[in-house]
Formats: structure tokens, C-alpha cells, sequence
């Protein structure tokens, strides 16, 4: 039998079919916050409850594989024995998956999610880069076949961004973005460096999971908003009507501003999006400090020496500092082929997780 117990696989088993049925309910149906509820524990459930289905399987086949190895004549005991050791690998396999299904789950796999993207410390140079950075984050959405959505974008005055935040929506949108966030670092030739020096510049990234309305309940009366004219680069005015919002959530300080619609109503709709998300952050870092004593900062200083990666365009090379990793292909990775970077960066996330390490 395998190294796990039985009883635990079939409460869960049990809670997956109560989670199943719940959901067939035409009440529960037009109950929102129930249905997401039951919709995340449906898909935390499935994989765990079918990987065990799968383990017992395979067992009940070692078992048969073995009973029949007792009875062959000795011309078929070399394929009994063959067909005992693959059944035995299966259920190693099987074991690993199932131990990794069990370990604790992020609460935001699922999510959508909200990227900003601003320059930091290197004048026009940083939001030259930052510019770099959201397309490469485009590329990348269009690769993994995610929608992206732009909720605002503020150009500088070079051609650069100053910040841009976009909604990011696919079902593993978080789980392949959350290591995104913090200061990225470049050292490249700046265009407008005639002496051909090496400049180091940083640009930070945000990564929010997206909130549902129903998740972060916000009082009105703790909004402060505020409207005004929009502003291009350079501060002149693009708009002669005061279709920009600025709105204020009292109890935290967060402040969020949209202007990149011609309509008040859009940009406020755009402005409470990427509120919600942001209290939802900082509710689960509260949470999460209760536990750790320490949220985890994603932005820091933005310091060109306080990084989480390093792009260096002389050597075509990108170094992620925080699992080690370098590869020198910068140019493919500025064209959104982050997967290599993205997926060591979840193994090495499941290894802590196992205590690997």
C-alpha cells in the first residue's frame, strides 16, 4: 500500500463531491461570492482527488502484478517481473505529484493579474527601459495567449514610459508573473551616450493578483476622489474636461489616478480595479506578517544595487540574483521568451516548499 493515509484521501474525496453538487445548485449559482468560493475549492480539489485515484490504481495493479509473479511458471516469471518494477515506478511517480499537490497553495493561483511598470533611478534611461520591460511583458502575454489590457500608460518625455499598469488575463497568469516583481536592473550604452560608456539604470515592476469585487468590500464614504484635466508628456494638456480621477482610500493612504480614458466614468471603473487589487495585497501581507512577522517587499528602493535581475545588453546576458540562474540570451528574453527564467523560479519555489533546501 502507498506511504499515505487513506482516511485523509477520502474526506477529501468526500468534500470534492459536496463541493461538486453544491455547484449544480441553481441558488448557488446567482450567489457570486458562494460560487467563486466553491469554484477555487473545486479546482484545489480535482488534481489532488484524481492523482489519488490514480495512486490507488496503481496499486491495486502492483498488488495483481505480484499475485500473478507468485503463480507464473519460470519461462513468464522475467515479464512478471518487469511488469511488478513499472507498476513500482508508477506509484513513485504518482507519489511525487501527489506529495507536491499537497503542499500548501497559493491563494491567488487563478487570478488574473495587474502588472505596473515604472522607471526608477537612471533618469530617461530607466523609462526607456521600462519601456522595454512592458513589451517584453506583451510579447510574453501573446506567447502564453493571455489577454492584455492596458489601464494606464504615462510616456516620458524620450519616448520611454514613466508607468504603465495593464491587466494581464489568463488562467496561469499568476502563477508565471508573481516572481516578476521587484527592481530589474539594465547596463547598456545609453542612445544618447556619445562616448559609448556603460550606464546602469533600474526600472521596478508591481505584480497585484487581480480582486473581485466581491473579495474587497470598500466603503464609500473612506474614498476621497478627486477629478482633473489629463496631462500628456511634458505636462500639456490632451483633454479639456475634467475626465481624469484620482481616488484616495482614506483608512490605508493608497492612492490611485487614471486619466488615459475620455470618459470620468471609464477611468474611475479602471481606478477602483487597480485599488481593489491593492488592498487585496495588502490584506494578505497582513495576513502573512501575523504568521511571518515579515510581509515580502516586491519594489523596494528601487536602487540600481537593490535587484531581484540584471540585463546586460554588451553580453547579451540576463542574471536572475535571486536563484542564481544567468543566460545568455537577452535578446530572446526581451522578446517574451521568459519561460526558461519563469519556470526555474517555480522549481525553485517548490523546492523550499519540500524542504529540499
Amino acid at each position: 500500500m502507498t506511504a499515505f493515509e487513506p482516511r485523509r484521501f477520502v474526506a477529501l474525496e468526500r468534500e470534492y463531491e459536496d463541493v461538486l453538487a453544491e455547484l449544480s445548485q441553481p441558488d448557488v449559482a446567482s450567489d457570486r461570492r458562494r460560487f467563486l468560493q466553491l469554484s477555487r475549492r473545486h479546482k484545489e480539489l480535482e488534481p489532488v482527488v484524481a492523482c489519488w485515484r490514480a495512486l490507488e490504481s496503481a496499486d491495486a495493479d502492483l498488488q495483481a502484478a505480484r499475485e500473478m509473479l507468485e503463480d507464473a511458471p519460470a519461462a513468464e516469471r522475467e515479464l512478471g517481473r518487469g511488469e511488478v518494477a513499472a507498476a513500482e515506478r508508477r506509484i513513485e511517480e504518482l507519489e511525487v505529484e501527489l506529495r507536491a499537490l499537497l503542499l500548501p497553495r497559493d491563494p491567488n493561483d487563478g487570478r488574473n493579474v495587474i502588472v505596473s511598470v515604472r522607471g526608477a533611478e537612471g533618469g530617461e534611461e530607466a523609462n526607456l527601459f521600462a519601456r522595454d520591460l512592458f513589451e517584453m511583458y506583451r510579447r510574453y502575454a501573446e506567447h502564453r495567449r493571455w489577454r492584455l489590457e492596458v489601464l494606464a500608460e504615462r510616456a516620458s518625455d524620450l519616448g520611454g514610459i514613466d508607468e504603465a499598469t495593464f491587466l494581464e488575463t489568463g488562467r496561469d497568469a499568476w502563477q508565471r508573473l508573481k516572481h516578476e516583481g521587484g527592481p530589474h536592473r539594465v547596463q547598456r550604452v545609453p542612445a544618447t551616450e556619445s562616448q559609448g560608456r556603460v550606464h546602469t539604470s533600474s526600472a521596478t515592476v508591481t505584480v497585484l493578483p487581480e480582486a473581485d469585487e466581491v473579495e474587497v468590500d470598500i466603503d464609500p464614504n473612506d474614498l476621497k476622489i478627486d477629478v482633473y484635466r489629463s496631462t500628456g508628456p511634458g505636462g500639456q494638456s490632451v483633454n479639456t474636461t475634467d475626465s481624469a480621477v484620482r481616488i484616495t482610500h482614506l483608512p490605508t493612504g493608497v492612492v490611485v489616478s487614471m486619466q488615459d480614458e475620455k470618459s470620468q466614468i471609464q477611468n474611475r471603473a479602471k481606478a477602483m480595479q487597480v485599488l481593489r487589487a491593492r488592498l487585496l495585497k495588502l490584506e494578505q501581507e497582513r495576513q502573512a506578517a501575523e504568521h511571518s512577522q515579515a510581509a515580502r517587499e516586491q519594489v523596494g528602493s528601487g536602487g540600481r544595487s537593490e535587484k531581484i535581475r540584471t540585463y546586460n545588453f554588451k553580453e547579451n546576458r540576463v542574471t536572475d540574483h535571486r536563484i542564481g540562474l544567468t543566460l545568455h540570451k537577452l535578446d530572446r528574453v526581451l522578446q517574451g521568451d521568459l519561460d526558461e527564467l519563469v519556470d526555474a523560479l517555480l522549481a525553485d519555489e517548490r523546492r523550499r516548499q519540500l524542504g529540499e533546501r
